[in-house]
C-alpha cells in the first residue's frame, strides 16, 4: 500500500510500520515530523529518501545532510543544482538565468544552486571557506595540530606545510593504543600541537615520552574561542588551504553565539567539529611555534 501524508501534523504519522519512504521538502518539515518517520522505519529497517531545498542551515534537514556528506554509515548525500536539471535536458538555462535575474542572490543559490545563505552564525563565512579550498600539498608538514577522541568522535590529525596548506590529514577512531601508534608515525619529530583536554592528557603525556615536540593544549571556554578567533582570521585572509570534504563541512556548520559569559563556538548537535579543532590547532601551532619547537 502507497500512502501519501502532510507532515503538518507529527501525531498523524506514527503508527503502522513503513518499509520505504520519501520525505520531499525536507527543509521545510519539522522536526517532530522526521522523528516520527524515523521510528515507524525501526522493525522494518525500510529505506528512506529524503529531499527537497536548500533552507539555511539551523534545521533538521541541514544536520543530516552534513552528516551524510562526511561518511555516516549507511547513508548518502547528493547534490543537484538547477545546471545539473538544465544538463539533463530538463529546465532551459534562459528559465535559469532569467530568475537569478529576479531573484535576491541568496534566495537564487538556495533555490536553484543548493547552497544555505550565511545566517551570520558562523564564524568564518561561507564564501571565504570556499576561497580557502585546494588539493593537500605534495610538500611535508611544518606543523600537526591533532584532536582527540576515541569512538563517539573522531581522532583528526592536520599538519600544515610552510605555506599554510594541509599537507597531512587523517580521520578516524581506533582504541587508544592504535591512536598512539597512528599519532607517533604521523608526528615523527615534527612539532605537534595536541588536544590535552579530560582524557586527552595522558595520551599527550605518553607522546611526550617518545617525541620531543609534542605540547598539549587544554580546551576552556578562553582559550577555544582564541584558537577560533585565530581560525577564523587565517580563512578570512586566505593564510591557509585545505581540501575539500569532511574538512570544509565541519567549517561550514560550525557557529557561534553570544552568551552571558562570552561567545559559544560548537558545532550544531549531532554533527561534529574535530576537524574544526584539529584546523586550529595547526594554525596556532603554525602561528606561535618558535625555532626550536617549543610554544
Amino acid at each position: 500500500m502507497v500512502s501519501f501524508k502532510s507532515g503538518e501534523k507529527p501525531d498523524n504519522l506514527y503508527g503502522e510500520d513503513v518499509y520505504s519512504c520519501v520525505i520531499d521538502e525536507a527543509t521545510r518539515l519539522r522536526e517532530e515530523s522526521w522523528h516520527a518517520v524515523r521510528s515507524t522505519m525501526t522493525a522494518t529497517r525500510g529505506s528512506l529518501r529524503i529531499i527537497g531545498n536548500v533552507k539555511g542551515r539551523k534545521n533538521w534537514a541541514y544536520i543530516l545532510a552534513r552528516r551524510a556528506e562526511i561518511g555516516e554509515r549507511d547513508w548518502h548525500y547528493a547534490k543537484l543544482t538547477a545546471y545539473d536539471a538544465a544538463d539533463a535536458g530538463v529546465i532551459e538555462v534562459s528559465e535559469i538565468e532569467n530568475a537569478k535575474s529576479m531573484l535576491p542572490e541568496r534566495v537564487f543559490k538556495e533555490l536553484y544552486l543548493a547552497e544555505p545563505s550565511d545566517d551570520g552564525g558562523n564564524p568564518f563565512g561561507q564564501q571565504a571557506i570556499l576561497d580557502c579550498v585546494a588539493p593537500l600539498s605534495p610538500r611535508p608538514p611544518a606543523v600537526f595540530g591533532i584532536d582527540l577522541a576515541k569512538s563517539v568522535d573522531y581522532t583528526v590529525v592536520i599538519g600544515l606545510d610552510n605555506e599554510g596548506r594541509v599537507s597531512v590529514f587523517d580521520r578516524f577512531q581506533a582504541p587508544w593504543e592504535e591512536t598512539c601508534r597512528r599519532l607517533s608515525n604521523h608526528i615523527g619529530y615534527t612539532p605537534a600541537l595536541v588536544d590535552s583536554t579530560g582524557v586527552g592528557d595522558p595520551i599527550v603525556e605518553k607522546l611526550q615520552r617518545e617525541l620531543p615536540n609534542v605540547t598539549g593544549f587544554n580546551f576552556s571556554s578562553s582559550s577555544k574561542q582564541k584558537l577560533m578567533e585565530g581560525l577564523s582570521l587565517a580563512i578570512q585572509t586566505q593564510a591557509i588551504y585545505y581540501p575539500d570534504g569532511a574538512i570544509v563541512s565541519e567549517l561550514d556548520a560550525f557557529s557561534y553565539e553570544y552568551t552571558r559569559t562570552g561567545v559559544r563556538y560548537s558545532a550544531p548537535s549531532g554533527l561534529h567539529d574535530d576537524c574544526v579543532m584539529a584546523l586550529g590547532l595547526a594554525v596556532h601551532a603554525q602561528t606561535n611555534v618558535a625555532g626550536e619547537g617549543v610554544w
